[in-house]
């Protein structure tokens, strides 16, 4: 097991990636652990996520307030998120915020990733829905992303970033990583003429896979809201609400009596339309 002092370098090892892969700008961006139900390593609030040493990193108890931090330093202003996370999925041991430049723009869109593309996506990713938009440092934005906990493990946040969280730290970066490979290699698609989605039945074979590996964390594959024929891949989002597309498609609203075509067709319409290829 790592001791404190460990984990304080690979928070700091985890912020030059982000920075250095253009995740973050400036002082973007926060990072925190779980070491116990009451402690927490955290980022520091002003400060850029490249050039972070252990003594920069805060300790914080379950409700965000300050159990150690050096001179000069303080938790970061995005902390309740983070505790939000932890109080509701304690499987969870690590949380990653940033700006990953392509996932951003899908959240500044309001298009979230929901689209089944590539086979590492579907089995390791799942749905990443978009949680309302809240002002930052508020109880606004963990109160938004809470209903997403149950069943997802990364959401996008709208007009701000994307938030990850798994078991560990390097599995949760490991997360944002997947989330912005996703959002690029589906807008590059939607240049090219738009992706080609797997049917209903090939996203459940690998629904299948990840089933019989056995990955941890919540995924659509276990635990999915839709429980007719569709899967949360090709429900056109109503794997979160029978009503409406709001948990996976923003304002895409839909109609009670369309098909699944037509809510495809109209989910495809919004995002060829915001990305200016209509």
């Amino acid at each position: 097991m790592q001791n404190e002092f460990e984990i304080k370098k690979q928070i700091c090892e985890i912020g030059r990636r982000i920075y250095n892969k253009g995740m973050v700008a400036a002082n973007d961006g926060n990072i925190s652990v779980k070491l116990s139900d009451n402690e927490f390593l955290c980022t520091p609030t002003g400060v850029s996520k490249g050039f972070m040493t252990p003594e920069y990193i805060c300790k914080v108890d379950k409700e965000g307030k300050v159990i150690q931090a050096n001179p000069g330093f303080r938790p970061s202003s995005e902390i309740k998120m983070h505790m939000r996370v932890y109080s509701k999925r304690p499987d969870v041991g690590a949380v990653v915020h940033a700006h990953p430049l392509y996932a951003t723009s899908f959240a500044i869109a309001g298009i979230p990733l929901t689209q089944p593309i590539m086979p590492e996506a579907v089995i390791a990713l799942g749905c990443v829905p978009i949680a309302e938009y809240g002002t930052p440092s508020t109880m606004e934005i963990p109160d938004n992303v809470e209903k997403y906990l149950p069943y997802f493990d990364a959401v996008l946040l709208e007009s701000h970033g994307a938030l990850t969280w798994s078991t560990d730290l390097l599995a949760a970066y490991m997360k944002m990583e997947s989330v912005e490979f996703y959002a690029q290699l589906l807008y590059q698609s939607k240049v090219l003429g738009g992706p080609k989605e797997f049917d209903s039945k090939t996203v459940e074979r690998l629904y299948e896979i990840r089933r019989q590996m056995g990955l941890p964390g919540k995924h659509p594959a276990n635990l999915c809201q839709n429980k007719g024929e569709k899967n949360c891949h090709n429900c056109g989002g109503g794997c979160h609400s029978s009503s409406n597309l709001g948990a996976c498609t923003g304002s895409v609203q839909a109609d009670p009596n369309a098909t699944n075509a037509d809510l495809v067709t109209a989910i495809t319409k919004k995002v060829m339309a915001q990305l200016g290829l209509q």
